[in-house]
C-alpha cells in the first residue's frame, strides 16, 4: 500500500498496473506509458484531446477523488477536465457524472483533489438558476449528478477545446473518504427565502464583503474618497501627451502611431515621436453589467417601473455586444452598471463618468482605452485608443461557430462589406489618438485542414467551394483521378460540389493546401481594404486565441501587429513560431476571485483580491520584459453582471465593481507596474 494510502481508499486507475487495453486516446491525442505514467500529447486545435479509462468500480461512500497529474509543458498552467461516469451516464445532458476542472502548473507530479458535494436540501432553487456560467449553487467548475449507487464505469480525462499543443500525463485516480465540505449558508434557504437574490444595485443579497454598497450615500462617499486619491496620484510624470516615454530616445514624429524595433525590442512610437508601450483596458464603458431579464425578473428585488427615471436602463446597451443579444433572441435586459453610475454622478452622469474614466486611467498608470469601449469616451482627445471590427460579410456555411462562423473571403461581398464598415468609422480612422484596429476576434481556425473541410461541407453555392472545386478540376482533370487519391466515390464534379459530407481521409493534402489559400485570401483582402482607407493606422490582426501554425504564419505576413488573447499567469514562456519576428499585442487577459460577491472567478482564478493584484503585476511585467510584446489590454474595465451577460459570463474581472467602486488591491498593483513600465521595458 502506498505511503499516503488509507484502507478506505479505492484505486480506480494506476498507470503502473492498469492494463493499457482499458485506456484509449480521445480526439487526436497520442498516448504512451513511460515511467509509470500515461503521457498524453495533443497537437493544434482539438475539441477534447485526452484519455478514456474503462472499468467497473464502486466508490461506496467516497466523497473525494484524488488525481495525480503532471504538466510537462513550460507554457504555464494547463486546465485538465476530469469526469467520472455512472453506467448509462449521459455527459451531454449532465446526468450520471461528476465533472471538475483542475489547473495543473508546470513541473513535477501534482496531487489534486475533487470534492463530491453533498446534495442541497432545496434542489428546486438550483433548477431555477439559469443564464449564468456559475451560480450561487455552483461556485466552481464542479458538476455532480452521480446516481448514488457508487457504481463507476468510465473515467475521462481531457483538455476542453484545446487551442494549443500540450504535453501532460496522468498517474493515478483514487476515491477517498474525507470530511464533508460545508455548503454556503444560502444553499439552506428554501425558494421563498432565496428569491429574489439580487439587490437594487445588482449585487448578491445573501453575502456581505468589504466594499459592498448598501446605500446611495455609499456611492457618493466612495466618489469623494476616489477623487482625493486621484489628486494625490495624478499619474506618472515621465509621460508625453499621448502617454509615451518622455525621457526615452525620441524617434521620427509622423503625426500618427507606428511600430519600430529598437535595440532588439519592438515598440510603438506615438505621433510626437516618443516611444510608447500600450498599457490598457478593454470595454471602458458605463454598460459593462447589462444582464438579460427574460424569464428571470423574479431574481431581482427592485427593477424600476416604466415611469421610473431609472427605467432608461432597460434600453442602454453596449453597441458592440448588442448583436450577440439579438442572435440569442434576448428580448429584455437591464443595465445595472450604468444605473449605478447615474446614482453616483447625478446630472450629466455620462459626461462626468467619461471625464472620470480618463482621470482614472492616467492616475492608475494606464495609457490606452482598448477595444469595445464607448466611442464618446475614446474620442475626447485625452487617451490613445484602439477598437475592433467584426466582419459582417457572408459566412462559410459549413464552418464551426466560435463567436461567429468564418467569413468567406471569396464572396464578392467580403471586400465591399468591409470597405463599407471602414467608411462608417472614418472619423476614428483619421484621429491621431487612434493607433489602429483589430479585425475579428478569436476566430475558430480548427486544425491545419479545417477551413477546406468546412468549405466542402458547405452548399454548392458557396463561393469558396466553387473556387476550391475549380482548382481541383485543374489539378486532377478527371473525377476518377481525385477519387483514387482521396479514397472517395464522387460520380462527377457536380456531385463533389453538391456533397456536404466531410471529405475522405485522402483529401488531407488538398485540404491542407486550400486551407492555406483561404487563410491567405482572408488576411490579404482585409489588409488591402484596411490600408486603402487607413494607410497610417495599424492593422492589428484577429486576436488569436489558439490557432494552427499556418494561420499564424500567414497572418504575420499581412498584419502590422499580431494580436493574441492569452489567459495565463505569465508570458515568460511565450514565443512566436520560428522565423517570425513581429510586434505582438495582448488583446485580453484577466484574473478574478470569489471574495467580492460574484459567482465566477474568471478564466484565471486567484485566491483573493490581494493575490489577484499580484497576478496583474507579474503578468504585465513579464510582457514588458518580452522583446516582441508592445502592450497588454486587460479584459475588462468593470465587472460583468452578477447574473451574467448574453452568454452567461458572470466574471469578477473589473478594475471596478458593478457600483463603479475600484478594487483597491488591483489598482495598487496596476500603479506599481504602470508607473515604472518604461523603466522595466528599457532595462537590459
Amino acid at each position: 500500500m502506498a505511503q499516503n494510502q488509507k484502507v478506505s481508499d479505492i484505486v480506480l486507475f494506476d498507470a503502473a498496473t492498469t492494463p493499457l487495453k482499458s485506456v484509449s486516446a480521445l480526439y487526436g491525442a497520442s498516448i504512451d506509458r513511460k515511467d509509470n505514467i500515461i503521457c498524453i500529447e495533443n497537437k493544434g486545435n482539438n475539441l477534447y484531446p485526452g484519455v478514456s479509462i474503462k472499468g467497473s468500480w464502486n466508490i461506496g461512500k467516497s466523497n473525494q477523488i484524488m488525481v495525480e497529474l503532471q504538466n510537462f509543458d513550460d507554457k504555464g498552467d494547463v486546465t485538465i477536465t476530469v469526469r467520472l461516469e455512472n453506467p448509462g451516464a449521459d455527459p451531454d445532458k449532465g446526468t450520471g457524472v461528476v465533472v471538475s476542472r483542475l489547473n495543473v502548473p508546470a513541473g513535477g507530479l501534482k496531487e489534486l483533489t475533487i470534492s463530491i458535494p453533498s446534495k442541497p436540501p432545496y434542489p428546486e432553487v438550483e433548477a431555477k438558476l439559469k443564464g449564468m456560467r456559475y451560480t450561487p449553487y455552483k461556485l466552481s467548475p464542479l458538476t455532480s449528478s452521480l446516481d448514488g449507487t457508487g457504481d463507476i464505469s468510465r473515467i475521462v480525462v481531457f483538455i476542453n477545446r484545446a487551442k494549443q499543443d500540450w504535453k501532460w500525463g496522468i498517474k493515478k485516480v483514487v476515491a477517498k473518504v474525507g470530511p464533508d465540505e460545508q455548503m454556503p449558508s444560502w444553499m439552506y434557504l428554501p425558494s421563498e427565502k432565496f428569491f429574489p437574490f439580487i439587490d437594487i444595485y445588482g449585487q448578491f443579497i445573501h453575502k456581505d464583503w468589504p466594499g459592498k454598497t448598501k446605500s446611495d450615500n455609499d456611492l457618493k462617499e466612495e466618489l469623494r474618497r476616489e477623487l482625493a486619491d486621484i489628486e494625490t496620484n495624478p499619474g506618472p510624470s515621465d509621460r508625453s501627451l499621448y502617454g509615451g516615454w518622455k525621457n526615452g530616445p525620441r524617434q521620427k514624429a509622423t503625426g500618427h502611431f507606428y511600430v519600430k524595433k529598437i535595440d532588439n525590442k519592438w515598440w510603438m512610437v506615438d505621433p510626437e515621436g516618443y516611444l510608447y508601450w500600450s498599457h490598457g483596458v478593454v470595454r471602458v464603458t458605463p454598460s459593462c453589467a447589462v444582464t438579460p431579464l427574460d424569464d428571470r425578473e423574479f431574481y431581482f428585488t427592485s427593477l424600476p417601473k416604466a415611469d421610473d427615471p431609472f427605467a432608461e436602463f432597460y434600453t442602454t446597451r453596449d453597441e458592440l455586444l448588442y448583436p450577440y443579444y439579438v442572435a440569442r433572441n434576448i428580448k429584455k435586459t437591464y443595465d445595472f452598471s450604468a444605473a449605478n453610475i447615474k446614482r453616483k454622478y447625478g446630472e450629466n452622469w455620462r459626461g462626468k463618468y467619461a471625464e472620470m474614466a480618463h482621470k482614472r486611467l492616467k492616475s492608475w498608470g494606464l495609457n490606452t482605452i482598448a477595444n469595445s469601449s464607448d466611442k464618446s469616451i475614446c474620442m475626447m482627445d485625452k487617451t490613445p485608443y484602439t477598437d475592433r471590427f467584426e466582419l459582417k460579410s457572408p459566412d462559410i456555411e459549413g464552418s464551426n461557430n466560435a463567436w461567429w462562423k468564418f467569413k468567406d473571403p471569396f464572396h464578392p461581398e467580403f471586400r465591399t462589406s468591409f470597405r463599407k464598415q471602414l467608411m462608417g468609422r472614418k472619423k476614428e480612422l483619421e484621429d491621431p489618438w487612434c493607433f489602429g484596429f483589430f479585425v475579428d476576434n478569436e476566430i475558430s481556425w480548427g486544425g491545419p485542414t479545417a477551413l477546406a473541410e468546412w468549405t466542402l461541407q458547405s452548399p454548392a453555392s458557396q463561393p469558396a467551394k466553387i473556387e476550391m472545386v475549380k482548382r481541383l478540376k485543374k489539378r486532377y482533370k478527371k473525377i476518377e483521378d481525385l477519387n483514387k487519391i482521396w479514397k472517395s466515390g464522387y460520380a462527377n464534379w457536380e456531385a463533389l460540389l453538391e456533397s456536404q459530407e466531410k471529405p475522405a481521409s485522402g483529401s488531407y493534402n488538398d485540404c491542407l493546401e486550400f486551407t492555406a489559400i483561404i487563410t491567405e485570401a482572408y488576411f490579404k483582402n482585409v489588409r488591402d481594404e484596411f490600408k486603402k482607407v487607413a494607410p497610417d493606422k495599424l492593422y492589428m490582426g484577429c486576436r488569436f486565441a489558439g490557432s494552427n501554425e499556418t494561420a499564424l504564419r500567414i497572418g504575420a505576413k499581412y498584419c502590422d501587429v499580431i494580436s493574441y488573447n492569452i489567459y495565463r499567469r505569465s508570458l515568460a514562456s511565450f514565443s512566436l513560431p520560428e522565423g517570425i519576428d513581429k510586434p505582438v499585442m495582448i488583446g485580453e487577459f484577466h484574473f478574478g476571485a470569489l471574495d467580492r460577491g460574484l459567482f465566477h472567478p474568471s478564466l484565471v482564478e486567484t485566491a483573493n483580491q490581494q493575490e489577484r493584484g499580484k497576478a496583474y503585476g507579474i503578468y504585465v511585467e513579464s510582457a514588458l520584459r518580452h522583446p516582441n510584446i508592445i502592450g497588454t489590454h486587460w479584459h475588462q474595465f468593470s465587472d460583468q453582471a452578477t447574473t451574467g451577460r448574453f452568454d452567461g459570463e458572470d466574471f469578477q474581472v473589473g478594475f471596478t465593481d458593478v457600483c463603479d467602486t475600484p478594487y483597491r488591491e488591483t489598482i495598487e498593483n496596476i500603479r506599481n507596474v504602470g508607473y515604472n513600465m518604461y523603466k522595466i521595458r528599457s532595462s537590459k
